[in-house]
Order: C-alpha cells, then sequence, then structure tokens
C-alpha cells in the first residue's frame, strides 16, 4: 500500500539576484549616481540600460559591468531633447524584450545669483532637470501601461526641501520633480505603476566634487548608499509601493 507523501515546499526564490529577468533605464547613467545605480541593479540581476549623453562614459560605464559579468549596454541619450528620447524608445522597442522601469538621474547645476545668470543657462538647468524626467515619462507610460506596470524612480534632492543661495534654477526644477513625481504617483498607481522619488543627500561625485573641490568629502555620502535606496524601492512587494525617501548622510546638519 503506497502512503501519501507531503507537499513538497515551495522552493523560495533568490534574495541575492531580486531583479533578476527586469531591465531599467538609467538616466544620466555613465558616472557618479548614475553609474552606482547601474551597478548596484546590475548585481541585483537586473540589465541595465546605460543612459547618458556622453556616448563615451556610457559605453565605458556599460562595458566595465559586461566585464564583470552584468548584462548592460550603452545608450545615448539627451534627456532634455524630445527628438533624442524618442530616438532611444525606438532603439528599445527595436531591441525588444521589457522594460519593467526608468531611473530619472541626469541632472545639472549651475551656482550664481539669479541676477547673474545667463537666460539660457537657467532654461538648460530647467530642461534637463525637469521637462527631461517629462519627456522621459511621457515616452515610458505607453510601454508599462501596456505591459500591466512597471517603476518610475525620480532622483530628487535636498534641494527639493530646503534653499540656498545662488542655485536658484536647480531649487525651482528639484522642488518642481518631487512635485511631478508625487502627481505621477497618483495618476498612474491605477494602471499598475510605481513612482518613487528619492531624495537624497550630498554625495562624493563628480556632480559635487568637479564643482567645489574644496567641499569637506566626510560630510558627504558614498553614492552607493543612495542607490541601495533605489534597489530598496524597486524590491518592495507588489502590493507596496514607497512614493518617496530620504537618504542622508550623517553629518548633513540641515535635518534633524
Amino acid at each position: 500500500m503506497q502512503t501519501s507523501q507531503p507537499p513538497r515546499p515551495a522552493a523560495h526564490p533568490d534574495t541575492t539576484v531580486p531583479l533578476l529577468d527586469r531591465t531599467y533605464l538609467v538616466s544620466g547613467a555613465g558616472r557618479g549616481l548614475g553609474a552606482a545605480i547601474c551597478r548596484t541593479l546590475s548585481a541585483a540581476g537586473a540589465t541595465v540600460i546605460v543612459a547618458d549623453i556622453d556616448d563615451k562614459l556610457a559605453h565605458d560605464s556599460a562595458g566595465e559591468l559586461a566585464e564583470a559579468g552584468a548584462h548592460a549596454w550603452p545608450l545615448h541619450l539627451d534627456v532634455s531633447d524630445p527628438a533624442s528620447v524618442r530616438a532611444a524608445f525606438e532603439s528599445l522597442r527595436a531591441r525588444g524584450g521589457r522594460l519593467d522601469g526608468i531611473v530619472n538621474n541626469a541632472a545639472i547645476d549651475i551656482t550664481l545669483p539669479v541676477d547673474e545668470v545667463d537666460a539660457e543657462a537657467w532654461r538648460k538647468v530647467l530642461m534637463v532637470n525637469l521637462y527631461g524626467p517629462y519627456l522621459m515619462a511621457h515616452a515610458a507610460v505607453p510601454v508599462l501601461k501596456a505591459q500591466g506596470g512597471g517603476h518610475i524612480v525620480n532622483i530628487a534632492s535636498t534641494a527639493s526641501k530646503r534653499a540656498w543661495p545662488n542655485a536658484s534654477a536647480y531649487h525651482a526644477t528639484k522642488w518642481g520633480l518631487l512635485g511631478f513625481s508625487h502627481a505621477l504617483h497618483a495618476e498612474l498607481r491605477p494602471h499598475g505603476i510605481k513612482v518613487s522619488a528619492i531624495v537624497a543627500g550630498g554625495m562624493r561625485t563628480p556632480f559635487l566634487l568637479d564643482r567645489f573641490p574644496d567641499i569637506d568629502q566626510g560630510n558627504l555620502q558614498d553614492p552607493a548608499n543612495v542607490a541601495n535606496a533605489v534597489r530598496f524601492v524597486l524590491t518592495q512587494p507588489e502590493e507596496t509601493v514607497i512614493p518617496e525617501v530620504m537618504v542622508l548622510p550623517m553629518k548633513e546638519t540641515s535635518w534633524p
């Protein structure tokens, strides 16, 4: 007489690669925080599209990831140019496969009093930092809707929460990006699309170090820590979304 065997327990997912089989496009990914995000997501199993306006940075960053065994490929992208964004998404469609989300990381800054900032320079900050994420969302949302969901991550800044002198364009765009992110969160939830804003404090990246060589790096954080926050919001259960998270250096004294 045969005895019935107890059912086998379900296999546990491999938590070391929680983003396996997912694909994310990261803008401004050639260096700094963008490159750190690509490394972190690829280590979690994701395929990363290393998008940057600088072709050499994009190719070098994607090449390093590929040499390490990751699935990564470079993409030319000027987020402020509608034609460039359209071309990028046409390239994605031509390659086939799934796009699970985008990380709007590309950003620029100009540090001058408002009466000394050239109008075109102010406009350029606006176009990259705020118009760019709109163009990217405008292109990505139809793709994500058609797939039944996805994730948009917007890299904001403490500049979206407080202000300091001589950065009016940067503050205006980052406050706007945070508002845009929450608006998308409310709008896209019925379509299964999550939207998260990462409010990042100062990091040891070229974005700050190239412009402020005398800055105390001890007051800044490793960009990998912010990249881990991106990974964290992307790996939440399907029923959960994190609309906003703040990641600060321990020595950043502007917050309690």
